[in-house]
Parts: C-alpha cells; structure tokens; sequence
C-alpha cells in the first residue's frame, strides 16, 4: 500500500452559533455543507458541478425510552479537517490499484440538554460523500438502543429510480424502473413470492439505490462498512420527496443496540452526470478499513461448476429418500432407506462432474445435497437441522476428495444452515475443520428460510454479526466465503477479502422459478455490485428448462451471447459454468469463452453504460496483455459502437467475436450465435448489434503474424 498525502488536521473551535462548514472534493465539483438549524439539529447538503444532488437533510438518531435522543439541540464545539490520498492494492479486484483520496470534516457536537456528544464524520470524494455517526467514549453516554434512525436524503424532484420492495429478509426481487412518486402505487404488484419476506412499508425500498434525475445525473444511494448494526433500508415521503433511513428491527423491534465508543455504518451517496462512473466508483471499498489479514496468499479466484443447476431446475433433488416425514440426526437411519432414484449428489455423479471440470481446466465443483439432513430442511422451524459433516450413503466422502485429487480438482463445500444460526454456530469450527482436513478452501453458504432464533431477520443487527463472525472465523481455518441469502455486501471485502462472492440479489435460480426481466442484468452492476461481487451464477446454454425437466416449464430470459458477456459485466473473483454439463457439450464453441475468460483483473473499462438498457465493459486480465469485452442489452435492440483505443499501441490482437445473429431473441432464438475472428489494434472501432436480451462477448490476445494469417483486419 502506498500512502501519497496525508495532510495535517485542522483543530478549530467554534461557538454555539449555527455556521455553515463546507468541504468540497479533491477535483472540486462536489460540495458538501454542513451546518445547524435553528433548533440544534444537524443537516447537511450536497451539490455535483453546481447542481444540487441532496438539499437540505437533517441527521440525528431517536433513542429507546430517552426523551432527549441525539436528534436536536447541538452546538458544534470543534470540527476537524483532513485530506487523504493513498494508493491501495486490493487482493483480488476490477483493478490492481485503487486509489482513495478525499476530503474529510468531522463535526464534534455537544447536545446541550444532556452534555452529550456526538461526532458527524464527512468524507467527500470526487465521485462522491460518506458519512457516518461516531459516539467518543464519555461519561453520559454508555449504552444505548436506537429506536430509529433519522438520516434524511431530500430529493432535487421527482426522479427515475430502480428499486425494489423494503424486505427484512430478501432481496431476491425484478427491479422495477418508475417515478419515485409512482412507487406507492407500484409496491404491490412489485412484491413476488420469496422463500422468506418481510415487507415493511408503501414507499420502503431498499439500498443499493439507483436514481436517475431529468437533468441528467446518476445518483447511488448505500452504505459502507455495516458492522455490528442493522441494514439500511430508504422510506420515502412521496409528497415531499425525502428519503429517511429505515433500519431493519429485531424480534423486539429494536432498530441497533450501541456502546460508546462506537460509530455506524457510512451513509454514501455516489454522484456522477456520466452512468459509467457509477460503475466505476470504488468509494465504498473506500471507506473499509484495509485488509486485517496478513497472510492473502491462500485466498484465490476460482472458475467452478457444480451439481446445482439440475437441482435448482427439479431434474434432481438435495435429498436422499422419500421414506420419512422428518429426519433427526444421529437417529435416522439413512443405510437401510430406500434411495428416491433422484439424489443429485451421488458418488458417481459427482465424479462425472470432476471429470467435466478437469477436461476443460475448471478450478472446482461445488456439490449441494450431500449431506444428511435435507428431506426436511425447510419450513419447519427445525434448530438441528444439519451438521455439516455427514454425508449421505451414496455420497463416498472419501473417494470424491481423493478423486476430485488426482484430477487436479478442487470441491467446494456446501452448507446450507436453513437459517438455523445458532446452530451452525455451534457446528462451525468443527465444519471449518472438517473442510480442511479434505481438502475443501471454499465455502457457499446459505441462509433460506425464515431465521432461528425466531423473530430475527436477515438483515437485523444480530444476524449482521453472525455473517461477519462466519466470515472472520473462516479466516481461522484460511477458509473462503460465498455466502447466499446473507445481508448485501457494503465493501466488507476489502478488509476480509476472503468473502470471495455473496448472493444477496435476484440471480440466476430465478430463471428456473419463472424467469427474471430481460433487462435485470444491466442494472444489478449499477445497485448490487456497487458494495460487492455477485455470485449470479450465469452461463447458462438451454433456455428451455422443460427439454430436461419436464415438470418445469420456465425460460431463461436471454441470449447464448447475453449468458457470455456476463462473465465480464456481472464481477465476481468466483464464476460458475452453471448449466448442465451435457449442455456445454453442445455448444463447444461457446463454451470456449466460458473457459478463457478471466476472474481477476488488472484494469476495467466502462465503455457504454445506461442504467435498464444495456452495459459494455472491457477488462485487462491481471498478468496478461488479454481484454475480455462484455455487452448486455434489454429489451430494445441496438448497436453498441466502441473503440478499441485501450489495447496498447503497437501491438496487434486477434479479437473472437461472440454475438447475436439478425434475428436472436432471447424468446424466439436464444440459442442463434455467431462468432468470427478478426484482427484490431487500439485503433480498431467496433459496430455491433445486440438482440433483445441479447449482448455480445469478445476476448482479445495478442498474437503475432502467424496468427493474423488469413484474417480480416476489423
């Protein structure tokens, strides 16, 4: 890491009287003012290029059974003011260097009424602001419990936001495009059906938010660093356009238990007049504290496939037999059931999957359903439901890691707890241990159902603790994390990189539950990704999921060439194949995208990129001078034009060309592709088209002349 500037702090002390404190970005177009109302209560604005992003908010936290709170009635008594420029190299990433640079006040406040004190901490980058609420330790604040939070984000006016319902518990839904006034009377028909759900409000949506104003700016509304606190949701007043933060409760209905010292999460609001620079924005990593590892070396990027899909689409089942009504472990006896004919993870099945993997030079195979436990994993409220070490009788342990072994083959572990955390709180070290000892470094991890305890959620503070425990204790054992249906990420990442992936969104599984939008796919980068990378699980070559699982009768809502790019605009250090081997196999031309393209990168581009209607990226892969290319469009088809003047000047490149045909459909004519190779150096310019839930997938390598030999010049 290397540390350019850090500028001396500033120590000035201020009376009671209200001043308006301004800090502006390093570049100077983003300005925040700071100051306080005429009742002592904090406010702040913001402003991008001399346009107002946030007018005047207030700030403040109403506190349980405490009739002052830390809502009004400040003075500010000193304030601090930094600069900050470092350079960091993250472990794995978009790109090798990350630089964090901003500008930072924090404003220490002393509420009259009470002598206590608060501190606003300000950070504004060029692409954006953070703040957060921080409680020194004092003599008249110890514990505390916030009823609620009172953050405001005042809108400049009736924008365009991509939301999705407010939901303690999910955040599996379709994106809905509309007017932030029109949000109320689209909340119902928004709301599908999830495994476990907790809606709260009309107008409650959820961060990751995306808006888009008519005077052209993108504005992100999140959070970074959500540690030992519940997430944030956003609660719209539709009349007066203001957002106020709405924390995920407990069973109590307690918002976040607090000790002084402490602080809160950051609040971020990420601005540009140009989408691309949203996607490119690294101010929630930067505003995590740096790696608290010193040893990376065991934590690596992974392609894998997995015994998944066939079970995800009902050809295959997590469970064993059909012969009981409930399962208790240690007594059931599995050896003498009757196999259902069905079981996905059989010893020999696993193997054919091993032997995909090693053919075709894939890091690993995740198995799901191997171990005991699953014929009544869900819905019953069950507290012992898995031990995470068991495996099925037709499951050899065993013979699969000393198999998976000799091919060069690395298995991934699956544990899905059913919610039940406490219970594999109690099974984790001994879980962690037994990964180990057979040669298992990664982890997917689950958390489907409603929580146990019950009463909990998701997303409640207790069960952000949970997540970060599993997550440090992983560490322990040099374990990496991938964890589904856990609390969306805020750039945790880049302090424990070893959470390597999360779900946490609308992926790829809903493709067989119905189908997601066409146009799903290029707004998640501009939400969900903005605090983590995705597992979306995408490679999927058979549309029709009927052809192989009669009883079920949904479509992929996408083009074979739709599927490729998004291995290069959906970014994730971790990448499954996720369709059925035997579907691969059909398609090996396509498939050999899937196979080249890279994980970890050196350099990332955002060449075109429009918030539900298409994105196009280009990355260079760490350690090579190879680009890979991804495009995914929406409903409207369109020709996507760039140039290629990042490829370094004097070399020449061979580029495949993975894309649509005329008349590809992701309804019609998935599965029409075409590719062609051609040659381009950085002054080369593309023109291509992109079908309805279409795209197109390029690599591109350097090559010599003998290469070159016969091909077109693009």
């Amino acid at each position: 890491m290397k540390n350019l500037l850090i500028l001396a702090i500033c120590l000035l002390n201020f009376s009671a009287v209200a001043v308006a404190q301004k800090v502006t970005s390093p570049n100077g177009e983003m300005q925040m003012q700071f100051e306080l109302m005429e009742d002592g209560t904090p406010a702040y604005n913001l402003t991008y290029k001399g346009k107002p992003v946030i007018k005047t908010s207030k700030l403040g936290l109403k506190l349980k059974d405490d009739e002052h709170s830390l809502l009004n009635n400040f003075e500010v008594i000193e304030r601090e003011e930094s600069s900050f420029d470092e350079t960091w190299e993250p472990v794995w990433g978009e790109e090798s260097e990350i630089r964090n640079q901003y500008k930072e006040l924090a404003v220490i406040l002393n509420q009259k009424s009470t002598n206590r004190q608060m501190i606003i901490r300000f950070r504004v980058f060029n692409d954006g602001l953070g703040f957060r609420y921080e409680f020194p330790q004092q003599q008249n604040l110890g514990h505390f419990i916030v009823e609620d939070e009172r953050t405001e984000f005042a809108m400049t006016g009736d924008h365009t936001a991509f939301w999705i319902p407010g939901d303690y518990d999910t955040q599996e839904y379709d994106y809905t495009e509309s007017r932030l006034s029109e949000i109320r009377g689209l909340m119902e028909e928004s709301i599908t059906d999830n495994l476990s759900q907790t809606s709260f409000s009309d107008t409650g949506v959820q961060t990751s938010l995306l808006l888009r104003t008519d005077d052209g700016l993108y504005i992100n509304l999140h959070e970074a660093a959500l540690l030992d606190y519940s997430a944030m949701h956003l609660e719209l007043d539709d009349e007066n356009m203001i957002f106020t933060s709405w924390l995920t409760p407990d069973v109590t209905g307690n918002k976040a238990y607090m000790i002084a010292p402490g602080q809160t999460p950051w609040r971020t609001i990420i601005v540009s007049d140009d989408a691309r620079e949203i996607l490119a924005s690294r101010m929630t990593y930067n505003l995590n504290d740096p790696v608290a590892l010193e040893d990376t070396s065991w934590i690596k990027p992974m392609k894998y496939i997995g015994v998944w899909w066939e079970m995800i689409t009902g050809k295959s089942s997590w469970h064993f037999t059909n012969d009981f009504a409930a399962v208790k472990l240690g007594e059931t006896d599995f050896e003498n059931a009757t196999p259902n004919a069905t079981h996905g993870a059989t010893t020999k099945n696993v193997k054919r999957y091993i032997d995909f993997a090693a053919r075709h030079g894939f890091d690993g195979v995740l198995v799901e359903g191997w171990n005991v436990g699953w014929e009544d994993w869900f819905g019953n409220s069950k507290d012992y439901v898995f031990d995470f070490m068991t495996p099925y009788p037709d499951f050899n342990l065993e013979e699969i890691r000393d198999y998976a072994k000799s091919k060069g083959v690395e298995m991934i572990m699956h544990h899905e707890t059913s919610s039940s955390v406490r219970n594999y709180e109690r099974h984790m070290d001994a879980a962690y241990q037994f990964m180990k000892d057979n040669g298992y470094n990664a982890v997917k991890s689950g958390y489907v159902g409603d929580i146990l305890p019950r009463g909990e959620n998701h997303y409640s503070q207790w069960l952000v603790d949970h997540y970060q425990y599993a997550i440090e204790k992983a560490a322990d054992y040099e374990i990496m994390v991938n964890a589904h249906e856990a609390v969306r990420p805020t750039g945790i990442a880049r302090t424990w990189p070893n959470l390597i992936a999360n779900e946490s969104a609308r992926g790829t599984e809903y493709q067989a539950f119905g189908g997601s939008k066409p146009n799903h796919v290029t707004v998640l980068p501009f939400t969900r990704l903005i605090g983590g990378p995705m597992d979306y699980t995408p490679g999927i070559f058979e549309m029709d999921i009927s052809k192989f699982s009669p009883n079920n009768e949904s479509w992929v809502n996408s083009t074979i060439a739709n599927q490729l790019a998004l291995y290069v605009t959906m970014y994730s250090p971790l990448q499954m194949a996720a369709d059925l081997p035997e579907n691969y196999e059909r398609f090996p031309d396509a498939f050999q995208f899937i196979k080249d393209v890279g994980m970890d990168w050196e350099k990332s581009l955002y060449l075109e990129a429009e918030p539900g209607d298409y994105i196009t990226i280009a990355r260079k892969e760490k350690g090579t001078n190879t680009w890979f290319v991804g495009n995914v469009n929406g409903e409207t088809p369109r020709t996507s034009k760039i140039n290629l003047d990042f490829l370094e000047k004097g070399k020449t490149y061979v580029a495949t060309i993975y894309s649509d045909t005329k008349d590809a459909h992701y309804k019609d004519n998935p599965q029409a592709y075409n590719i062609r190779k051609v040659v381009v150096n950085n002054k080369s310019k593309l023109s291509q088209r992109s079908a309805p839930g279409g795209g197109y997938a390029i690599s591109i390598m350097e090559a010599d002349k003998s290469e070159t030999k016969g091909l077109k010049k693009l």
